[in-house]
This record gives structure tokens, sequence and C-alpha cells, in this order.
């Protein structure tokens, strides 16, 4: 499934939360070196139940909007 994502990175939790269609991740992270990224993974494999590896990001490496799939088992 396909899911529209809006990240908030150097927040002071890690949540998340959902408006409308898109989920809000917030991460502790900075968005440098790719951090901010790799927490949003971590943080929607735990929501979702599912291992790292079976989220991706498609699209918005460098943007706060980003398209991520997470794949079914």
């Amino acid at each position: 499934m396909k899911i529209q994502v809006k990240v908030k990175p150097n927040s002071k939790t890690e949540e998340i939360s959902q408006k409308g269609d898109t989920l809000i991740v917030m991460v502790k992270e900075p968005p440098k070196e790719g951090r901010a990224n790799q927490a949003v993974i971590k943080l929607l494999a735990k929501h979702f139940g599912v291992p790292q590896s079976q989220v991706k990001i498609l699209s918005g490496f460098k943007k706060r909007g980003k398209v991520v799939e997470i794949m079914e088992r």
C-alpha cells in the first residue's frame, strides 16, 4: 500500500498522527545524511507491524512530503 507522509524532523517526540489521507510523522532526528528518513522508516515499520525492509520511500527523499510504500507480507 502507498501512503502520503508529511515528515516533521527535529521534533521533541516521535509519533504518528493522521490528517485526512496524510500521515504526519514526527521524528527526533535532523534532516541530515538521511537520518530523518531512516527514523521515518523505523517508526512506520513499528506502527504497521512490519519489518523495516518492508517500508520504502518512493519519492520525496529530500522533501518533507513523501510517498511511502508499505509492502504486505
